[in-house]
This record gives C-alpha cells, sequence and structure tokens, in this order.
C-alpha cells in the first residue's frame, strides 16, 4: 500500500475531483484506501454505483450521523442527495475518525470540497473551464462524407454537424460524388490540455464540382444560424431529406412496377431505404393533421406546412407525434419500418401542394429571412476571420489546431 504524507494527501483531496477522459476509472465496486505514515490521516477514494446513496458509499467509513453533517454542511452548495452513477468521490478521515476533507466530482467543470474547520465543516465550490481552440480540418470525398471525416481524424459527430448546415441545400444520400471535398473551421474544447469534445462549427466549405457552398455562423438577436458570405441565410422552408445518410430506393414517377400488386401505377414520393428504427424527422414547421394507420401506407404521419404543402411519411414502425401537434424542422416524428404495402423497411416520402402531388427532390423552397442591417458589420468581420482560415493551406486528412 503505498504510503502518502499528510500534506500529500491532503494536496490529493484539494484537486478538483475528475477523471481525465483518456483514463479509465477505478471499478466502481472497489474503494481504494492510504494511510499516511504517522496514522493522522486515511485517505479513501472511489466512484458512486448505480442506486447507490452518499450513506452507503461511505458506509463502514461515517457514521449515519456523520453523513447526515456532511449532507446539511453540504447543502448551501450542492445537494448530495442528487449523486449520480460514475461519478467519484474522496475522503479523508483524521486519526479521530472524523471528516478531515470530502470532494464529490459534480460534473467534468465543478467539484464540491467539503473541508473541516475545526469543529465545523465548510462547503466550497471548485469550479474549472474548458479551454476552447479553433481546428481546421479538410479532406476528399472518396466514398462517404463519414469515412472522409474519419480519415481526417476526427469522430461521426462531426460529419453530422455538417450535414446539418447543408441539410437545406443538399441531399447527402443522393447528391455527394466521389472527388467531392470539404473543409471546416471549428471549435476544439480541452481541459487541463486534454481533448473533451468539439464544439460549434464556425465556417465550412463544401465543393461538389465546380460549385462551391461556404457556410458561417452567425449568432444575432434572431438565434444561432449559418449564412453564405452575402449574409444569405442556409436555412429553407425545407429540408432536403427526412433521413440522415441513407439511399433513395424509388423516386418520384407517374409509372412504376408495383413490387408487392405487380400493376404500373404512379409513385409520387420518394422512397428511402434504411433499417428499422432510423429517426424520420419533419422536413418543415407544420400541424400533424394525420397520424396512424393509412391503408397501404401502413402507420404514417401527415404534416401540414404553409403555402398550401403537406407532406407525408409511410411505412412506420412507430409514431412519435400525435395528430393536432405543431412540429418544427427535424421534429422526429416516427421511425423508418416495413408496415403496409411494404416489402422491406424504407420511408415513403411524399410532398403535396395544393392537393397536388410534387417531386421532392425537384422542390427549391424560399430562404428565411438574411443577416439583419443592425448586425452585418459582425458578420462582415467573422465571413473575413474564417474566410482567412478556410483558404489556408493545410494538409488534407489533418486536423490543424489555430492558436
Amino acid at each position: 500500500m503505498k504510503v502518502l504524507t499528510p500534506l500529500a494527501a491532503l494536496a490529493l483531496l484539494l484537486l478538483p475531483t475528475q477523471l481525465p477522459r483518456w483514463m479509465d476509472a477505478p471499478p466502481p465496486a472497489q474503494r481504494m484506501a492510504t494511510r499516511v505514515a504517522d496514522d493522522t490521516l486515511t485517505v479513501v477514494r472511489g466512484v458512486i454505483v448505480r442506486n447507490e446513496t452518499l450513506a452507503s458509499a461511505l458506509g463502514g467509513l461515517l457514521s449515519p450521523a456523520a453523513v447526515h453533517r456532511l449532507v446539511e454542511a453540504a447543502r448551501p452548495v450542492y445537494d448530495l442527495a442528487r449523486i449520480s452513477a460514475g461519478r467519484p468521490f474522496r475522503l479523508a478521515l483524521g486519526a479521530d475518525g472524523l471528516i478531515a476533507v470530502f470532494t464529490y466530482g459534480i460534473d467534468e467543470l465543478r467539484t464540491l470540497r467539503v473541508v473541516r474547520r475545526g469543529e465545523e465543516l465548510e462547503a466550497h465550490l471548485l469550479t474549472r473551464s474548458y479551454e476552447t481552440r479553433t481546428a481546421v480540418v479538410a479532406g476528399r470525398i472518396e466514398s462517404s462524407l463519414f469515412e472522409a471525416i474519419e480519415a481526417a481524424g476526427e469522430g461521426d459527430q462531426l460529419a453530422v454537424d455538417l450535414a446539418d448546415i447543408y441539410a437545406w441545400d443538399v441531399d447527402f444520400n443522393t447528391e455527394i460524388q466521389q472527388g467531392d471535398s470539404f473543409r471546416v473551421v471549428f471549435e476544439k474544447e480541452l481541459l487541463e490540455g486534454s481533448f473533451v469534445r468539439n464544439g460549434r462549427i464556425l465556417a465550412a466549405e463544401l465543393t461538389r464540382g465546380d460549385r462551391v457552398l461556404r457556410a458561417f455562423r452567425h449568432e444575432g438577436t434572431g438565434g444561432a444560424g449559418y449564412y453564405d458570405a452575402e449574409g444569405r441565410p442556409l436555412r429553407r422552408a425545407f429540408l432536403r431529406s427526412p433521413l440522415r445518410f441513407t439511399r433513395i430506393s424509388s423516386r418520384f414517377s407517374r409509372s412504376r412496377l408495383h413490387p408487392i400488386l405487380n400493376v404500373r401505377r404512379p409513385h409520387l414520393g420518394v422512397d428511402y431505404a434504411a433499417p428499422t428504427g432510423t429517426p424520420v424527422s419533419a422536413t418543415g414547421d407544420g400541424l400533424v393533421i394525420a397520424a396512424g394507420w393509412d391503408g397501404g401506407f401502413g402507420r404514417s404521419v401527415r404534416v401540414r406546412h404553409a403555402n398550401g404543402y403537406e407532406t407525408l411519411y409511410g411505412h412506420l414502425s412507430r409514431i412519435d407525434v400525435r395528430r393536432g401537434q405543431r412540429v418544427s424542422q427535424g421534429t422526429r416524428l416516427g421511425a423508418v419500418g416495413s408496415t403496409g404495402l411494404a416489402t422491406g423497411p424504407h420511408l415513403d416520402y411524399r410532398m403535396c401542394r395544393d392537393g397536388r402531388f410534387v417531386d421532392p427532390l425537384r422542390l427549391r423552397s424560399a430562404p428565411a429571412a438574411p443577416v439583419p442591417a443592425g448586425e452585418r458589420a459582425a458578420f462582415d468581420h467573422t465571413v473575413r476571420r474564417c474566410s482567412a482560415l478556410l483558404e489556408e493551406p493545410a494538409p488534407r486528412r489533418t486536423a490543424a489546431l489555430v492558436e
């Protein structure tokens, strides 16, 4: 058993109780005790397990009365009745068996510390903050955006966030081709020098053939959004697709051989093949006018939008909205399934305008409002700063931190 001096043991307790993500936490069932050389201090550290209370976590170390005193002392700062599984704690006991120092890692940034001062226990909240750095990553798409992002050394979430930015202008199911490329300026959050997670995408560039699409983040009075260099919003009335990263198995057609009925008939929608359970999102703001069984469409949802538009989402395995509910663009309506007349799991997505079916893939809906005139100077500054990062030469497939 490793022996610490009293000062070293106390120093250990005064540090924020947070395990870096790159370290494996000690198994929750293990409670590790260390006694100093002169037997004046015992240090115990552990991790809260599921359904554990503070009393059970400290059982055998403190009496119920001592645990109660600890909870009451901490209450003005943090309620120890709200401890969570997986969070670390440390306890230092004096030779008299009383609390010397107790620390509990509330989350990555906050640590509760309770210290004995004479006969009293004093509680304090230690806080840390993330260090945010700007990173630039670039890559060439050979098969999919996910694989290109991975090849650049980044995780799937960056691919999802990037696809969300261009969701109104690019259908990543059908319109991305080999040789397309991307470049992203985004934030990385670090804690004590170690990477924790990605932050906001500040700017992006997507090159598709001869077409270059740039997006710049702007946070104004109307909230955050992405705009082109002229201040025009990328957000439109309808998303290009109700699903992310899938494939089209059947397109809009006035005459298609039905796979079950074996007769030629119109297919006035777009079929997206996807695994059962894949989330289905509303492509625009609107009112749910139907949610339930609808003949050959099986479980389906219909949404009424502005300007005479309606959308239908058919063959769902489940429905997550109700009739009469207002939904926003991107709201989860249900999940892909194979209910009704379907040979396998897919989404039948249809769109009407003024009662007539239209091809969703050909729709180019109107954009939202541009950057307000009063915010244009701040936006132009952002564009200049981020454009310089987008234009800097940097090795592809690598992420570089910008100091």
